[in-house]
């Protein structure tokens, strides 16, 4: 069987070639996704920083328990949005451990040189250069605190050497250093204060970053280890070893991570289940054309089992010639998803594409199965009759379909609506997950009754399309009816792209406008003086003191863990001075006032409130953006979380507990007639880096960091849509190919080309028509449904331009991928086309 699949495949190479494209395009998609999720698996980070120490003990992540399922309670891992610290005490603990030499605190200081401000730049105390260890060039050790050493990158780019001075940006101040130093760089830009300087500076007093164990020389390093553990156990630390160190010392890395893990398996799930309706779709259709061939073995003595064997050698074969193209696609389309997500910030520099054997051998057995088991599925039905009814069987076409069928596609589209349900009474992650559910569902409910669907729908056009292309309309719409059964596969791929395209595409579009529109309609304020290295709280006290200024309002960002139904989740939160809140910022409260916002007091959006069962008057449990858990008060709910998170605090409830410790910015409201420019220029220069901008500025910069934010999303779901595509062409071009012998015969009875032209036309407008209007209500209720659950929007923004594109573009493909076919089997000499097999 292996050797005549073989020469099946020889023989009939243009009814394999779209086989052959749907897994070869499946095989690379998946790969992309896997790809991400293997390399961001086995990414550590760069562990040059803590290169000496046999041990880094931090606090990266938060454990937070869930539900409890059948007695077994679950856990949610969340990476620390502010990277969380350990209590200087722990050292002293740490370095009681037999064999431990040394432990070492190091802080890491967010700082930034007017010599190169555009160079990221990280502070430490002196003592940590012995964790890389950092060695001296030139000069000596910072020994006062107005001294400072630089790494040989900072010297090179700014040609400091020991001697000169160079002003240094932390902490939302700016002062002078004495460079006293030079020391060879590692991973990142860094600079040494003393050890008394850094802790100054250290927005979390008495707390360091991480620890660095040392170990004596001649110790047994797996017994310390062992220590080590238990005693960082015992304080909530994570103890990190080998590369894993490069976690510890790199808060990207943890970031970067998380990322690509989650990037990577949300959208390869959704790849799966698309590349399951495309492969079974494609495979299907291709034995079903091959009916013929098919009966004519089973005609000659060929056992079910013989062709069943014959189908899924060829199918197999195929399978692994496209992974053959499709692996290196991936490793190359990841290569260049790898580029895009370092330029645009997301991963840092060092992140690389690593692994790929285990990737391809996971997808090349994945999409191997999905197309055996849809080769495997569709011969049944010609292998199980008898061979003198083989060709008669393959002469007409078979009924609709059986009684199960239909019962799995009503019950399809029921748990469609039960999703729709789940998806309107839920909010976030929940509601996607709904959503996601109920789109697939319908789609697999539309795939099951598309028979039934395109019989009746044929009925109901039979007379549009006779009124209009008149003779050709009717055979049209009696091919239609007769071939109900033969066009399932190409409705369920336009009603996949429709669908598809139009919930995924437009949400993301909706989810950014309303995040736009939300910050521009609550912000009061005209102006915002903003601080490139971070601003002090006096910023906002003096803002206030500038005649014509009304009100002054600090802003600083950070994120939070809440608890969930399933999970724990981060969000997005702000910490702002609440004095005067009310004419800077409306958030649009539903219940309860800003006014009483207190450092042991939260507010929170309507919609995080429903999610974790919040009123006015709670307590909130959750975590701040170190780990630090904290229970507040709710006194204030409000809709507008989008736009300004989910989450407001107070600004002194965070103190201590944010990486930089100041303030984003200082939102600025001013009397209707007052001249401040020049009292809030004056302002800015006594901040460094520090500038006033107007309100339209802040929001055309939230536009485009939410286009960057959105670039990930857009690309992985523009590549699932031209898959979904690409799979819909290539079953109108299969479908389109296979009509040879019928268009013959027709020619051969009396049609003209024109009329035959004019017939295919008529059924590709009856097969687009039911399609847009499957598809796109299948599109309306679901994105309606989403974006009424996430941002309380009951109606959703579609561009006018976008969903002519959609609808323009799924006629324009089917008219293509149908017309050029026909049109070149029309130019097959009849006689010879009907002897041509299917």
């Amino acid at each position: 069987m292996l050797h005549l699949a073989a020469r099946m495949l020889r023989f009939r190479r243009g009814s394999f070639a779209a086989t052959f494209v749907a897994l070869a395009a499946g095989v690379a998609v998946l790969m992309t996704c896997a790809l991400l999720v293997e390399s961001g698996w086995r990414y550590q980070g760069l562990p040059q920083r803590y290169d000496a120490t046999l041990a880094v003990v931090a606090d990266r992540e938060l454990r937070v328990a869930g539900p409890t399922v059948l007695g077994e309670t679950e856990y949610t891992t969340v990476t620390l949005p502010e990277r969380g610290s350990v209590a200087a005490e722990l050292a002293g603990k740490l370095a009681a451990v037999p064999g431990v030499a040394r432990v070492v605190g190091d802080r890491s200081i967010t700082v930034t040189t007017t010599a190169a401000p555009d160079v990221p730049t990280t502070g430490h105390g002196w003592s940590s250069a012995a964790l890389a260890p950092h060695r001296l060039v030139s000069g000596e050790p910072p020994r006062a605190d107005g001294e400072i050493a630089v790494d040989t990158r900072l010297a090179a780019r700014t040609g400091l050497s020991p001697g000169d001075s160079t002003d240094v940006l932390t902490g939302g101040d700016s002062r002078r250093y004495r460079v006293s130093g030079v020391v060879a760089a590692g991973e990142r830009a860094a600079l040494f204060f003393t050890d008394e300087r850094a802790a100054a500076l250290d927005p979390r007093p008495g707390r360091f970053d991480a620890l660095g164990v040392l170990a004596e020389p001649d110790a047994d390093d797996r017994a310390v280890l062992a220590g080590v553990r238990r005693v960082a156990d015992g304080a909530g630390a994570r103890t990190y070893t080998g590369d894993e160190r490069g976690l510890a010392g790199e808060p990207e890395a943890a970031a970067a991570r998380a990322l690509t893990l989650q990037a990577g398996g949300a959208f390869g799930g959704y790849a799966a289940m698309i590349i399951v309706f495309v492969v079974a779709g494609t495979v299907g259709l291709s034995v079903r054309h091959r009916r013929r061939d098919l009966a004519l073995l089973r005609a000659v003595a060929a056992t079910p089992g013989q062709v069943r064997r014959m189908l899924l050698a060829e199918t197999g074969l195929l399978a692994l010639l496209a992974a053959v193209v499709g692996v290196p696609a991936g490793l190359l389309a990841t290569a260049r998803v790898r580029d895009g997500l370092v330029t645009r910030g997301f991963v840092p520099d060092d992140f690389t594409v690593t692994g790929g054997p285990l990737s391809a051998a996971a997808v090349t057995v994945a999409v191997t199965a999905v197309a055996l088991l849809a080769a495997w599925t569709a011969a049944l039905r010609v292998t199980r009759i008898r061979p003198t009814e083989a060709l008669g069987e393959a002469a007409v076409e078979r009924g609709l379909g059986s009684r199960a069928r239909v019962v799995a596609g009503l019950v399809c589209l029921a748990a469609a609506v039960s999703l729709t349900g789940l998806t309107g009474a839920t909010d976030g992650e929940t509601a996607l997950g709904a959503a996601t559910g109920m789109l697939y569902t319908s789609v697999l409910g539309i795939a099951l009754l598309a028979p039934w669907i395109n019989r009746a729908a044929a009925r109901l056009l039979g007379p549009v399309l006779r009124a209009v292309w008149g003779d050709s309309g009717h055979l049209a719409a009696a091919n239609l009816r007769a071939g109900a059964r033969g066009t399932v596969a190409v409705l369920t791929a336009l009603v996949l792209a429709v669908g598809f395209g139009g919930t995924v595409w437009f949400l993301q579009d909706n989810l950014q406008r309303q995040t736009a529109v939300e910050s521009r309609d609550g912000l009061l304020a005209q102006y915002a003086l903003t601080g490139g290295a971070g601003l002090p709280a006096s910023a906002t006290a003096e803002a206030r003191r500038v005649p014509g200024v009304v009100a002054a309002t600090g802003v600083r960002r950070t994120s939070v863990v809440v608890p969930g139904a399933l999970e724990a989740r981060t969000v997005v939160a702000q910490g702002i001075d609440p004095e005067g809140v009310e004419r800077t910022l409306d958030l649009k409260v539903r219940s309860g006032s800003l006014a009483g916002l207190r450092e042991d007091t939260v507010a929170v959006s309507t919609a995080q409130a429903d999610a974790a069962g919040w009123e006015v008057g709670d307590d909130a449990e959750l975590w701040l953006g170190d780990g630090t858990p904290a229970t507040l008060r709710v006194v204030a709910l409000y809709d507008r979380g989008w736009g300004f998170g989910d989450v407001t605090l107070h600004t002194r409830t965070l103190t201590g507990h944010t990486v930089t410790g100041v303030d984003d910015q200082v939102l600025i409201r001013t009397a209707p007639d007052a001249d401040t420019g020049a009292a809030l220029a004056d302002l800015a220069r006594r901040y460094p880096a520090a500038a006033v901008v107007d309100a339209d500025r802040l929001t055309g910069e939230l536009a485009h960091d939410l286009a960057v934010s959105g670039w990930l999303n857009r690309l992985l779901v523009a590549v699932l849509v031209g898959y979904a595509v690409l799979a819909a062409a290539n079953t109108l071009v299969m479908a389109a190919l296979a009509r040879t012998r019928e268009l013959s015969l027709l020619r051969l009875v009396g049609f003209t080309r024109g009329q035959l032209k004019r017939m295919v036309h008529a059924e590709q407008a009856g097969l687009l028509g039911v399609a847009l209007v499957i598809g796109g209500a299948i599109a309306a209720v679901t994105l309606t449904t989403i974006v009424n659950a996430v941002s309380a929007q009951r109606v959703p923004h579609v561009p006018a331009a976008g969903a002519a594109v959609v609808v323009a573009g799924t006629v324009a493909l089917a008219l293509a991928a149908t017309l050029l076919p026909v049109g070149r089997l029309l130019r097959t000499p009849p006689v010879e086309g009907i002897g041509i097999r299917e």
